[in-house]
């Protein structure tokens, strides 16, 4: 077996990183910035291991495909890149050091995901080139893996109330009803069966949206872990979430989002609590559970984004719907709102720098405890910046209005939210641990059945 010539590097100069729902949309933009990001800022001798999950093989190799021209046109085009080399800049010593490999996974299919964690774990993955712009990898090996995005999803939407989308504009104005709006059409009730051939279902929505990343994850913790001490940061593993997921959208007695026609946000809600309450004592001996790891290990940590407003086909339009909502969304944010990065390149901005900053930024902002979003100011320039979560505040803590008033936190805020109070703070966190409660009963329940 040839070795990888990711091999020749230090560790410290490697990078592995999944994302999945990576073939279009969002997921895909996060892969391209991963890209741009990685070999603009990083040593000229460091190498990026890419693999995007799609649920099949031909939206693999697309996929794959699409990702060397996106490395290669940048490699060639980019004036910061080329910079930094000088006269004697080869774009061929950049894409040679982006390695893209690729794994099906369909998260409403639990054996394809206990497939994909073994092939992760135990077998190989392969991923030929004839071009001299790529290296050929033949049954190459993951040895661990950095940051792991939970990008892919589906909405359970089924079009537009027109009636709301009239009542939201009339009572909350253009830009709220664009950021947060009520006039998604949802349907309730929907249900898969997530082993195939079983007669045993679970809500669709929660099982594509949250169920299958977490096993998923789950599965992967060997290649997350470190054992201590260790040079290398722990795993991170990067939920995606949705700026509108309020308080009320979710409950504890409809768990997997039955019985609501809001399957999409209550999931989403679901989500933020999962993972802002992961290193909370309340949640401790579920997570512990979870992570299982040895004493002379460290567990991966878990962070929370989300990718603002962003124009995807994951919400149902035609064509002539399509084209009229990107022209609000493009007036929405002239008008002055932060969270409409509307392409899914901007909206990919706050994963991706979740999955790049060093370990050291990350711990110093206390990231864990923070829900960031992709943000753009008038112009499309792209930020990350710190979300108020219905509960939690932006960092869990009873905050000082002036404070986040000279940090610029309020702007963009959405109407009607109130100031975090200690009692809520202590819900939130209650709600947390009856949630990995609730996961890892299920997890126990469904790996049986695997």
């Amino acid at each position: 077996m040839v070795p990888p010539p990711w091999d020749r590097a230090p560790e410290k100069d490697t990078l592995f990183v999944l994302v999945t729902g990576a073939n279009s949309g969002i997921g895909f933009g996060i892969c391209q910035r991963l890209i741009d990001d990685y070999l603009s800022t990083r040593s000229l001798t460091s190498h990026l291991i890419l693999i995007p999950t799609t649920r099949s093989a031909k939206k693999s190799q697309e996929t794959v495909t699409a990702l060397r021209a996106h490395a290669q046109q940048f490699a060639e085009s980019s004036p910061a890149l080329r910079s930094r080399t000088g006269q004697n800049y080869d774009p061929h010593q950049a894409t040679r050091r982006i390695h893209i490999l690729s794994v099906q996974l369909d998260l409403c299919n639990l054996p394809t995901i206990t497939a994909a964690a073994d092939q992760l774990l135990h077998g190989t993955l392969s991923s030929p080139s004839t071009s001299p712009d790529f290296e050929s990898l033949e049954d190459v090996k993951i040895p661990r893996l950095d940051s792991i995005i939970f990008n892919a999803g589906i909405g359970g939407w089924y079009g537009l109330n027109w009636g709301k989308v009239a009542h939201n504009i009339l009572t909350k104005g253009i830009v709220s009803a664009t950021t947060w709006p009520t006039f998604k059409g949802g349907n309730s009730g929907q249900t898969i069966a997530p082993v195939p051939g079983s007669k045993e279902t679970m809500g669709e929505v929660f099982c594509a949206n949250v169920f299958g990343h977490y096993l998923f994850a789950q599965k992967l913790v060997p290649l997350l872990s470190r054992p201590k001490p260790s040079a290398l940061p722990p795993g991170r593993i990067i939920w995606e979430s949705s700026i509108d997921a309020d308080w009320d959208t979710f409950s504890l007695d409809d768990f997997q989002a039955l019985k609501t026609d809001a399957a999409y946000e209550a999931t989403k809600r679901l989500t933020d609590v999962l993972a802002l309450t992961s290193s909370l004592p309340t949640s401790k001996p579920y997570v512990d559970q979870y992570f299982s790891v040895a004493e002379d290990e460290t567990p991966p940590k878990m962070y929370l984004a989300h990718p603002g407003i962003v124009q995807t086909t994951l919400f149902p339009l035609n064509a002539f719907m399509f084209f009229w909502y990107q022209v609000v969304l493009y007036l929405v944010r002239w008008l002055g709102s932060p969270w409409h990065p509307i392409t899914g390149y901007n909206g990919s901005m706050a994963p991706a720098w979740l999955a790049l900053q060093e370990q050291e930024a990350l711990d110093s902002e206390r990231a864990e405890r923070v829900k960031w979003g992709s943000a753009a100011d008038r112009w499309g320039n792209v930020y990350v910046r710190k979300t108020e979560v219905d509960g939690w505040g932006w960092e869990g803590r009873v905050e000082d209005v002036e404070e986040l008033k000279e940090k610029g936190l309020l702007s963009g805020r959405k109407g009607g939210m109130e100031m975090v109070k200690e009692e809520r703070l202590v819900e939130f966190k209650e709600l947390g641990g009856g949630v990995w409660k609730r996961l890892e009963e299920l997890r126990g329940e469904w790996e049986r059945k695997v």
